[in-house]
């Protein structure tokens, strides 16, 4: 295991726990997209299903709990807890739009067309775009509370490490994983635009804000 993939786990964890702290602390999920928090539950579930077959360390099998814990906490949280406070008027993405596709892919791009190896696709792809609605839901309000935006960038800066992880295991391991590095760079590509604001305003001190949609 190399440096990009623990700093891209720590990453990733850091970016969840900020949600959690943040829906914690202010007893409120607005602004949050459940839609995207459903996506990401999602993707943990199917791709770690091979918690109950494969042993690969205990670093690994502590993370993945992590992960899927925390995923089924933050959807209680917004649909159940804080659902007073959930702003479901604008956390409106149509989830048909990802997970049709998605799904259609996995079956026709894996590598292997075994049951595990088509959720675990499917939970890659899925990850890929699993951020669209809060994007979307950001976009139609026009602004976003600044410890969001630290969770995206966060959550952003976890693919970005991955994809340094994934250049790194080709050049020393000869390990290269087509559907992981694609979908890992698709992701990134969705957080561009993001990562600019992040730190021309955000940093500086200023209120993220995006031009309202039309």
């Amino acid at each position: 295991m190399n440096v990009f993939r623990i700093l891209g786990d720590v990453s990733h964890l850091l970016a969840i726990i900020i949600l959690l702290l943040k829906i914690q602390k202010s007893k409120s999920c607005a602004g949050i997209s459940g839609k995207s928090q459903i996506l990401f539950a999602l993707v943990f579930t199917t791709r770690y299903l091979d918690l109950f077959t494969n042993f690969i360390s205990v670093y690994n099998t502590v993370m993945k709990v992590i992960f899927l814990i925390c995923a089924y906490i933050t959807v209680y949280m917004i649909y159940v807890k804080f659902r007073k406070t959930f702003d479901s008027e604008n956390d409106s993405f149509r989830l048909e739009f990802l997970l049709v596709p998605v799904t259609g892919l996995s079956f026709l791009e894996n590598h292997s067309f075994t049951p595990l190896e088509i959720l675990w696709t499917f939970s890659i792809y899925l990850e890929s775009v699993a951020i669209l609605p809060q994007l979307f839901m950001i976009s139609k309000t026009g602004e976003a509370e600044t410890i969001t935006t630290h969770y995206l960038f966060f959550l952003g800066l976890y693919r970005a490490l991955y994809i340094a992880n994934w250049v790194w295991r080709y050049y020393t391991e000869n390990f290269y994983d087509q559907i992981a590095v694609v979908s890992g760079v698709v992701q990134t590509i969705f957080y561009c635009d993001f990562f600019y604001l992040y730190v021309t305003k955000v940093l500086k001190g200023k209120k993220l804000s995006l031009p309202m949609p039309v």
